[in-house]
């Protein structure tokens, strides 16, 4: 297996130093490279053609805007992560970097180091693995998958829960004695099980599909740009109203709808508590609050929020829609569940089927990674699994013909 390599840009000395640290500290990736701005990272593109760029936005001579839009005009396709400020005006020209072409973002660390560091190493890792993995395999090498990377990353915290509850000395030995029970179940199940894999679920509906009322998407990780395909081509007579969890942080999904808002035919908002759902609308999960549906007065159905716990490691949560929607809808839905890294969404899209819902999922390959699309078919969740490229139109039609 090769290392995905990563091309870091920043005009801080601190921060290059920190990411690359977190970098080498990763399995199966390394830094080739750090530029100061964009135009001594144009200089070292061609000399390490690395598999993924970390770039800043605020940089003299050129700034990571002025980068994009050189990327852009001379069709360099490698993959650009976006080092992000939370402020708000950070959140707004991050938008504006998805919308010239970067992939993702993160957001810095912000005040003590110490405190987010954890954090940012963790969704730094998936991206790169994310990205820069699907790049470098596009190109013909062979490099770990990010499955790889989210195992290893859960592990990581596991093991630095197990060191501050029980001691360094303890937690050792109990992670060696598990990593050794491991590696014999492991050698056994090679040579005693069949290698073939046991058949998808298959779930019975408790009724019919009905028509549809309402839509909703889970999607994580490849999220942001998977997104602004779909809306930019979804149909512009579709009346449902729509719900989306994408994983982001507070401070950017307001942004990330205005963005979303000015390429698609319908109006696209971040989501408020209590508003009534309403026709051709488009709703995105505030960032750090649960979104699900509640029936009201009249057959008026409600947008609430909720900053209640985090499932399956979030808030928002895709489960925490899906639920709501079993509920409140039956079979008179639609869910999609979309590229992202894990499983959430999956469970409660399974129990949407259930319920009689229509449901889609995306496909593994066009899906930046295939997670929770992938364990959301597992369980028979899926109805049909489809191409990015046809998720709009597959969305529009079955919108329109059971409307």
């Amino acid at each position: 297996m090769e290392d995905i390599s990563v091309l870091i840009c920043d005009d801080s000395a601190l921060m290059r130093n920190l990411i690359s640290r977190i970098i080498d500290g990763a399995d199966g990736m390394k830094v080739v490279g750090k530029a100061f701005d964009g135009q001594f990272l144009i200089e070292k593109i061609p000399q390490l053609n690395p598999d993924i760029i970390i770039l800043d936005i605020e940089m003299p001579k050129m700034n990571g805007i002025e980068f994009l839009k050189y990327r852009k005009e001379h069709g360099i396709d490698i993959p650009v992560i976006i080092l992000s400020s939370i402020a708000e005006k950070g959140a707004s020209v991050t938008m504006q970097c998805l919308e010239l072409g970067a992939s993702d973002f993160i957001t810095k660390p912000n005040g003590s180091v110490s405190v987010d560091i954890s954090s940012v190493a963790e969704n730094l890792i998936e991206l790169i693995s994310s990205y820069g993995g699907q790049y470098a395999r596009r190109k013909g090498r062979s490099v770990r998958s990010s499955d790889f990377y989210s195992h290893s990353i859960s592990e990581r915290s596991f093991e630095k829960k197990l060191r501050t509850t029980m001691g360094a000395e303890a937690a050792n030995k109990f992670i060696e004695s598990e990593k050794e029970h491991r590696s014999s179940i492991l050698t056994r199940s090679s040579i005693l099980d069949s290698p073939a894999k046991s058949s998808t679920p298959s779930i019975t509906p408790l009724r019919d599909g009905g028509r549809i009322e309402a839509i909703a998407i889970g999607i994580s990780t490849g999220g942001p740009n998977a997104l602004r395909e779909v809306f930019r081509t979804i149909d512009a007579n579709l009346k449902q109203p729509i719900l989306v969890v994408q994983h982001m942080p507070a401070g950017f999904t307001r942004e990330f709808a205005n963005s979303l808002d000015k390429i698609c035919p319908l109006t696209v908002k971040e989501a408020e508590d209590g508003e009534n759902l309403e026709a051709a609308h488009v709703y995105i999960a505030p960032g750090n609050y649960h979104i699900f549906v509640e029936s009201g007065s009249f057959g008026k159905k409600k947008v609430r929020l909720s900053q209640e716990p985090q499932r399956n490691g979030h808030r928002p949560s895709a489960d925490v829609l899906f639920e709501s929607m079993a509920k409140v809808y039956q079979n008179r839905c639609l869910g999609v569940i979309m590229t992202g890294m894990g499983k959430d969404g999956a469970q409660y899209l399974a129990e949407m089927r259930r319920q009689g819902a229509w449901t889609l999922g995306q496909d593994e390959k066009s899906s930046i990674v295939y997670g929770m699309p992938k364990v959301a078919f597992e369980m028979g969740g899926v109805q049909k699994q489809v191409a990015l490229s046809q998720m709009a139109s597959e969305i529009s039609a079955l919108a329109r013909d059971h409307k």
